[in-house]
């Protein structure tokens, strides 16, 4: 788009333009009333609509009224059983609240025969009794906690509405007849009345329909909101809570919603519903009319077109989670970007199969990682290393790190070793999971060179490493020139030397000159606008040459050459080139060939590496 220096002015989303439309489509929806058996709840205009999605990693977009703050009701349920389990445990909360579906409305005074338990926490007997088995900790009462849990899921401080609590106190008199139910049967083990207004008061918390998305895609980030990064609820107790979300999240429309939309979710008779597509999304829903389920009448109608506009259903094949295995490949087909004398190239391309390469991407999750598991073991005995790079990978689940705990304690006992790269995101999941063992490096480049010269090591033997120093009559470029010619050139060249550190080109710089080494090594560095080094894509030893690219095409320098130790050097400049013309053109001749050659070698190493990360 040209712009003629002005800042250019944004596309828009396609999403955003989707999410206007079913906004447009849905606005003249009248079906349902506003909930007016709390009093305040009465006053909700029944023309209040938003509709929003966040994304898992934090990306919102919304249509409507998703600013307007409304109490969050019944959808509070969800989360505060999350913070129960993580005060009680799950066992001790499944001893006490069951997760079967009622068959019940939401506040029917109703507990299984026999042993009082509320059916699950989803209705308003297993909330109150729920709120009854969160405890107050560090100074904190039961509800300062679950204000902060929430406003926790919703990255942003929450608040509560004291004329809805007030109401729905004054009111709530077939709840406090349920919490008296629960304590005669020992679910709640205290005087009902604190429960009881906690419960009043955590219905009353003020939410908008931005906060519900977000609360929804923390879910879907395994607890953690990606907004502020925190770890609003643990991860173990995430699929506790969307599992009854799905059976029991919608009142008695909980089984049709299941097979019409597909989501785990949860409403309110403020007139919200939070949804969630695990490991992808949050939706979040406002709209204060309500069907005769006490679900928003229109938030079901918006919510079954995203399901079948955008695929989001999770049992449908367009919710399916990608492929763990992005690439596979091995060390005959792609090396390090250390530069190798001929005959050291032609031993690693010859047992360069041993080293075999995974790149991996996307979730691991054991549905994911499994068929990784079947390619490990069906490519082990035929080699000695495994790199798992997981530069692509977003997520590791608790199973794939036991799976790669164990592949790599077997593959080790036959002599197989896994190394793991670009794992610096993960490094404390590895912890956790006891995984220091596994060798870690921090880009797949340095671990191919290690496991390189590992192999280098075993066939060569020791000493393979040494690289001598060569004179300028010696070197790999004049290997085709008469010994007049190249005495000629010893002549004639400029001498140069260097410590580590220098640099002898830097990004920028004219291509006017190439670069024969005698002595020690440089690293070809991609700039970095960081400040920090850059990314290497190659390193030169003696004998070999560099800088060619520029210095044939006068192109300006695209990358920093930086020496790695002392190092020694001879320059053909161009000017020295061009003289050739007149005074050796048959030199020119050569040293043109030569580097045709090398610059060949190179072209055929690119595209094999090309064919390898086709797949």
């Amino acid at each position: 788009m040209f712009t003629s220096g002005l800042d250019p002015k944004p596309f828009s989303s396609p999403i955003d333009n989707y999410l206007a439309r079913l906004h447009t489509k849905y606005s003249g929806f009248q079906e349902g009333s506003v909930a007016d058996y709390i009093p305040e709840l009465a006053k909700a205009n029944p023309d209040w609509f938003g509709i929003c999605i966040a994304t898992r990693d934090g990306h919102v977009y919304e249509a409507g009224d998703t600013r307007q703050r409304f109490t969050i009701q019944s959808i509070s349920k969800a989360l505060a059983y999350g913070l129960a389990l993580e005060d009680r445990g799950e066992d001790y909360i499944l001893s006490r609240i069951s997760v079967e579906p009622s068959g019940d409305a939401f506040n029917a005074i109703s507990l299984k025969s026999g042993t009082g338990m509320p059916f699950n926490p989803m209705i308003n007997a297993g909330a109150i009794a729920t709120c009854g088995q969160i405890q107050s900790k560090g100074g904190l009462s039961r509800f300062d906690r679950i204000l902060a849990y929430l406003s926790a899921c919703a990255g942003r401080s929450l608040d509560i509405d004291t004329g809805v609590y007030q109401s729905e106190s004054s009111t709530g008199h077939r709840n406090r007849a349920i919490g008296w139910m629960l304590r005669n049967f020992d679910i709640i083990n205290e005087e009902p009345t604190d429960i009881l207004e906690t419960y009043f008061q955590q219905c009353s918390i003020r939410v908008n329909c931005r906060d519900l998305a977000l609360m929804g895609a923390t879910l879907a980030n395994q607890g953690r909101n990606p907004l502020t990064k925190e770890q609003a609820i643990q991860p173990d107790f995430v699929d506790n809570i969307l599992s009854v979300m799905s059976s029991c999240g919608m009142y008695d429309y909980s089984g049709e919603w299941l097979y019409r939309v597909g989501l785990p979710a949860k409403s309110g008779v403020g007139g919200g519903i939070l949804a969630v597509l695990p490991g992808q999304l949050g939706i979040g829903i406002f709209s204060p009319a309500l069907d005769a389920q006490g679900n928003s009448a229109r938030g079901i109608k918006v919510c079954e077109d995203l399901a079948h506009e955008l695929a989001l259903h999770q049992f449908s094949n367009g919710s399916a989670p990608q492929p763990s295995l992005r690439l596979s490949y091995d060390g005959s087909q792609v090396s390090s970007c250390r530069r190798r004398s001929p005959q050291l190239q032609q031993t690693l391309r010859a047992i360069g199969h041993r080293i075999r390469v995974l790149e991996l991407q996307g979730e691991l999750i054991f549905s994911t990682f499994e068929p990784v598991v079947r390619l490990v073991l069906k490519r082990a005995p035929y080699c000695q290393f495994l790199i798992l790079d997981l530069q692509n990978t977003v997520n590791i689940d608790d199973v794939s790190l036991k799976l790669i705990g164990q592949l790599h304690s077997d593959l080790l006992a036959q002599g197989v070793q896994i190394f793991i790269c670009n794992m610096s995101k993960f490094s404390r999941l590895f912890r956790r999971k006891g995984l220091e063992q596994i060798v870690q490096f921090g880009n797949e480049d340095t671990a191919l060179e290690h496991c390189e010269n590992l192999l280098l090591q075993q066939m060569v033997g020791s000493g393979w490493n040494v690289v001598k120093p060569v004179s300028l009559m010696n070197h790999s470029l004049l290997g085709s020139l008469s010994e007049q010619e190249r005495s000629w050139l010893d002549i004639q060249m400029d001498k140069g030397e260097a410590v580590k550190g220098d640099y002898l080109i830097r990004a920028g710089d004219a291509g006017d000159c190439l670069f024969l080494l005698l002595t020690g090594s440089v690293e070809v560095r991609l700039p970095s606008e960081t400040g920090q080094a850059g990314n290497r894509v190659d390193v030169f030893e003696a004998g070999m040459c560099f800088g060619e690219m520029g210095f044939l095409d006068g192109s300006p320098r695209s990358a920093d050459v930086v020496a790695l130790d002392q190092i020694t050097f001879r320059v053909l400049t161009r000017q020295l080139f061009d003289r050739l013309d007149n005074d050796y053109p048959q030199l020119k001749i050569k040293l043109l060939q030569q580097l045709s050659s090398l610059l060949s070698a190179n072209l055929r190493k690119s595209n094999a590496e090309l064919a390898a990360y086709k797949g």
